[in-house]
Parts: structure tokens; C-alpha cells; sequence
């Protein structure tokens, strides 16, 4: 028996590292072919803000935060950045879809010591890095349009990694029970309804009851609730319920795709 071993037996071995990492690193490495398709999705929101919150916001006049009157363009930017940092989590989610379908990407890599939780994790810390680039490029268009009104608006960037946290979890645990290219079409039928009733254009008061009740439910409404208050300088003590909600949406997906991972992949 070797000294290397006895010591192995003998001392219990120090936790290893994350392996996630891998797959962070693999997805960079093939991205580099086609980083134009990476950065597009950004200007989506920017043209919303440029087409509603400036256009629309002329017409419109000020808004009530709180008790506090803001301009429009100031109302809606927060949502806009919200809304860039779902949508950077969820567009890079389906592209599992062919790796679990297609590309048998996954196969390879569980034949390594990586783990499905392992696999799991690492894809969504790269969704949540493509939702954190479009929300980071966006919170810097807002500056130069002095739509941050507070100091404490460079928060609003750790609340869009919660928020890519969240909608990258649930969104890559979806994938994971589509079946043909044509169910990628029930991603922007969530997406799009997420985007226009969660208070990101008018405030929640304006809805009716029925759909308040069912605008609470939505990930994108506690974002953006968020992300308002942040880059306002409106804190209010609810906001935690925000954050929490948005956790705990993010670490059930997470489970969710590891334990999905490892039964597709290892029945």
C-alpha cells in the first residue's frame, strides 16, 4: 500500500471543486463561432425603450411610485432591464434542447466524472451569464440616458443575475421535457404574456383584480418590482418578498433539471 493511499484512507479527501465550471468554459469556447446571435437578443429591449418608454412617454407625462412621481421613461426602463435579463436566460436555455436531442453533447460529458447535477448547474451559470451580459450592456444604456436616479441603482445589476438566476432554472427544466423543434414555440407563449402584464408598462393598480391575482404569480412582476425600486431609490421592505420568491423559483428549477438530467441521461 503507497503512502498516497493510506493517506486517502486515513484523511477524508478536501471537498472538490465545481465542475459546473467545465461546461461554463465548453459553452464559451463554441460560442466564440457566433457571438453576433449571442449579443442580439439585447437590442430588443433597447428598441422598446427607445419605441414605448421615450415615444409613448412624451404623451403619458409622470408616474406614481410609492407616492413618488416619476417620469415615464424612468417607469419603464427598470422593466426593460428586468425583461433583457429574462430573456438572456431563457433564449440560451433551449439551445439544450439540441444538446440533450441532437447533439449528444451530454453523453460525452457524463462519461467524465462530471455529474448530471453537475451538467445541470453549469448550463444554468452560463444562461444566467448570457442574462447578466444583456442586463449589464442595458443598465449601461440607462446611465447614459440618466434613467438611474439613485446611487443605489448599481444594485439593480445583482438583482438581474437573481432574476436570469430564477428564469435560467425554470427555463432550462422545461426544456428538458420538450420533444420536437416545434415545442420551442411554447417559450415565447409564456415569454410574451410574462413581458406585457407584469407591470412593465402601466402600474399594477391599472389591471383588473382577477389579473393582479395572476400577475403576482409571475417571476418577471417580482423582478421588475425590484429593479424599479432599486434604480428609483424607492426601498420598501416587501422587496424581500421579491427576492425570496424569485430564490426559491430558482433553486426548485435548478433541482428540477438535475434530477431531469440524470434521468434522461442515466435511466
Amino acid at each position: 500500500m503507497t503512502l498516497g493511499t493510506l493517506t486517502t484512507r486515513v484523511v477524508p479527501p478536501l471537498p472538490r471543486r465545481w465542475r459546473g465550471r467545465y461546461i461554463v468554459e465548453r459553452n464559451i469556447i463554441a460560442t466564440k463561432s457566433f457571438w453576433p446571435v449571442l449579443i442580439s437578443g439585447f437590442f430588443e429591449p433597447v428598441f422598446y425603450l427607445f419605441a414605448i418608454g421615450i415615444g409613448i412617454g412624451e404623451l403619458v407625462g409622470d408616474v406614481e411610485v410609492s407616492g413618488t412621481f416619476v417620469s415615464y421613461t424612468a417607469f419603464a426602463a427598470p422593466a426593460m432591464l428586468a425583461a433583457s435579463a429574462m430573456n438572456g436566460a431563457v433564449f440560451e436555455s433551449t439551445n439544450i434542447f439540441f444538446k440533450l436531442k441532437f447533439g449528444k453533447i451530454y453523453e460525452g460529458i457524463l462519461a467524465s466524472p462530471i455529474e448530471p447535477a453537475e451538467v445541470a448547474s453549469g448550463e444554468i451559470a452560463w444562461t444566467l451569464t448570457r442574462g447578466a451580459l444583456y442586463s449589464g450592456a442595458f443598465l449601461i444604456v440607462m446611465a447614459f440616458m440618466g434613467l438611474i436616479e439613485s446611487p443605489i441603482g448599481i444594485l439593480a445589476f445583482p438583482a438581474t443575475i437573481l432574476i436570469g438566476f430564477a428564469f435560467g432554472a425554470l427555463a432550462t427544466a422545461g426544456v428538458t421535457w420538450m420533444r420536437t423543434w416545434q415545442d420551442l414555440d411554447y417559450v415565447t407563449l409564456i415569454t410574451l404574456p410574462l413581458f406585457l402584464f407584469s407591470a412593465t408598462f402601466y402600474p399594477l393598480d391599472v389591471y383588473p383584480e382577477w389579473l393582479q391575482t395572476l400577475t403576482w404569480i409571475s417571476p418577471l412582476f417580482h423582478g421588475v418590482i425590484l429593479t424599479r425600486g432599486l434604480t428609483l431609490g424607492i426601498l420598501e421592505w416587501t422587496m424581500l418578498i421579491n427576492v425570496a420568491y424569485l430564490t426559491a423559483l430558482g433553486v426548485l428549477g435548478s433541482w428540477i433539471t438535475s434530477r431531469r438530467i440524470g434521468a434522461l441521461l442515466r435511466p
